[in-house]
């Protein structure tokens, strides 16, 4: 254990000085604003317990969670099982008690969740932005109008995949139609998949259509057949995340480790991690931290 830890920080250390010297612009300088960790990584903490972190999907089918969490229970002691839905199904597992801290993406939402008491703060983590997906051979030209791009979609009667299952993707997604005021269920092909991310994408392929992802998942998805991206960079495709803790309402609640693992993936190891992933495969980060 001690080796392979020994060894994940030589590497992400590599990684930084690679990146931080071949990647100009903002990357460059998230990086070298993150003070290095104090934390020695090669002697792992006792273990103390389980926590059960709520998430979006994008958290996990990106690979993100498989990369840190390694780090995180070595450094503090606490295990974690991951319960990866939609951000609507995240909150209500913390609303109902069945997790102990959320990892999710729509603000609003988490903002009313410690608002009613669910939770006892939401935290800055990290950023990324979501893209329109179609065809490579399709009616819409690559552009950065996200609003023109749903307009085209909707008065053209073209097929989209939405995600349909309250998820921080899909509550992005209606915002979009309610900017451009369109109600998309009017349009007969509308797609309803009611489902993650991942078997989003699978079905736009298969049906040509478009769709809206997240950047870190597309990026992830192995068999992108005949899809690409034909929108991004609008500023309404902007995709924070937040860590809330769960309010401690009943001893059901590990409120400890649940503060711990938002202490930590705010902390610069975790942001460092993050910092850092996808830079070797894809020549930079899935995701930025932003943590205050």
């Amino acid at each position: 254990m001690k080796k392979r830890l020994i060894a994940a920080a030589l590497s992400l250390i590599v990684l930084g000085m690679l990146f931080a010297g071949c990647t100009p612009g903002t990357e460059t300088s998230i990086i070298d604003s993150i003070p290095q960790t104090d934390t020695p990584l090669s002697e792992p903490a006792l273990i103390k317990g389980k926590i059960i972190l709520g998430t979006t999907t994008s958290t996990a089918d990106s690979g993100l969670l498989e990369f840190i969490l390694p780090f995180f229970t070595a450094e503090t002691g606490w295990e974690v099982d991951v319960i990866s839905v939609g951000t609507g199904a995240a909150m209500q597992m913390g609303r109902d008690g069945d997790a102990d801290v959320l990892l999710v993406h729509s603000r609003p939402d988490e903002d009313k969740f410690v608002e009613e008491g669910y939770g006892t703060a939401r935290y800055d983590v990290m950023y990324n932005d979501y893209i329109i997906l179609g065809p490579k051979d399709g009616p819409i030209v690559y552009n950065n109008d996200i609003r023109e791009t749903f307009m085209t979609i909707a008065q053209s009667g073209l097929d989209f995949v939405s995600r349909g299952d309250d998820s921080g993707t899909h509550k992005k997604e209606l915002e979009i139609w309610s900017l451009v005021e369109i109600d998309p269920e009017n349009n007969s092909a509308y797609v309803s998949a009611g489902q993650g991310m991942g078997a989003t994408i699978g079905m736009a392929k298969e049906l040509s259509a478009y769709a809206l992802s997240d950047r870190a998942t597309w990026l992830n998805y192995a068999d992108k057949g005949d899809l690409e991206i034909v929108s991004e960079g609008s500023e309404e495709l902007f995709n924070p995340y937040g860590v809330i803790p769960v309010s401690a309402r009943d001893d059901r609640i590990n409120a400890e480790g649940g503060q711990a693992f938002a202490d930590w993936i705010t902390g610069s190891t975790a942001q460092a991690l993050i910092a850092t992933f996808g830079v070797e495969e894809f020549g930079k980060p899935l995701f930025f931290p932003d943590a205050k």
